[in-house]
C-alpha cells in the first residue's frame, strides 16, 4: 500500500484553499484540479509498503514524533513543473515538526522521499494558464495531529485516507 505522513487540513484552511481553486478555475487555469477531501500538507512521502509489517513499522516510527502544536498559515502561490500548489509560511513549530518526522523515519531505517521540504499544498496538477493573477488564499489553523495517509485509486481515482495519528 502507498503511505505518506501528512497534516490534514482544518474545515475552515480547506475552504480557504477551496477559494483559491474556484478562483484559478475562473481565470481559466486548467489542469487536474485536487479533490476538496484530498487536500492536505506532505511532511514525507514513504510510498509502496508491501506488508503489514511494514505498515506497523512506519506507525510505530511515528510514536517517536515530537513537537507542540503550533499555527500554520497560507502564503502565496507556486508550481513545480506542472504543479501548482498553495503556499505554507515557514515557522520554528513547522521546522522542528518536519525534522522530527525525518529523524523518526531515519531511526527506523524506513525508506522516503528525501527532497527538500517545501511546505505546500498541491492543488493542480498538469496545469496550464496563467495563475499569478490570482489572489491567493489567506487562512491559518492550529497543527495538533499529524497522520499517516493510505493513497488508494478507486475508480480511476485517488482516495486518501488516515489510518493512524499522532
Amino acid at each position: 500500500m502507498r503511505l505518506f505522513i501528512a497534516v490534514q487540513l482544518s474545515d475552515e484552511m480547506k475552504t480557504a484553499v477551496i477559494g483559491t481553486m474556484h478562483g484559478l478555475k475562473q481565470a481559466g487555469v486548467k489542469g487536474s484540479y485536487v479533490p476538496a477531501a484530498n487536500l492536505h500538507m506532505t511532511l514525507a512521502f514513504i510510498g509502496e509498503v508491501p506488508d503489514a509489517d511494514g505498515v506497523q513499522a512506519v506507525k510505530d516510527a511515528m510514536r517517536a514524533i515530537r513537537y507542540k502544536p503550533f499555527r500554520l498559515s497560507l502564503a502565496g502561490l507556486g508550481t513545480f513543473g506542472d504543479r501548482l500548489w498553495v503556499g505554507l509560511k515557514g515557522n520554528q513549530g513547522l521546522s522542528a515538526l518536519s525534522k522530527s518526522v525525518r529523524e523518526a523515519l531515519d531511526a527506523s531505517a524506513i525508506e522516503y522521499d528525501r527532497k527538500g521540504f517545501t511546505p505546500h499544498i498541491t492543488v493542480v496538477r498538469k496545469m496550464s494558464g496563467k495563475w499569478q493573477q490570482v489572489p491567493p488564499a489567506k487562512g491559518d489553523m492550529m497543527v495538533k495531529r499529524v497522520s499517516l495517509m493510505r493513497s488508494d485509486m478507486k475508480d480511476g481515482k485517488r482516495v486518501y485516507k488516515e489510518i493512524f495519528a499522532v
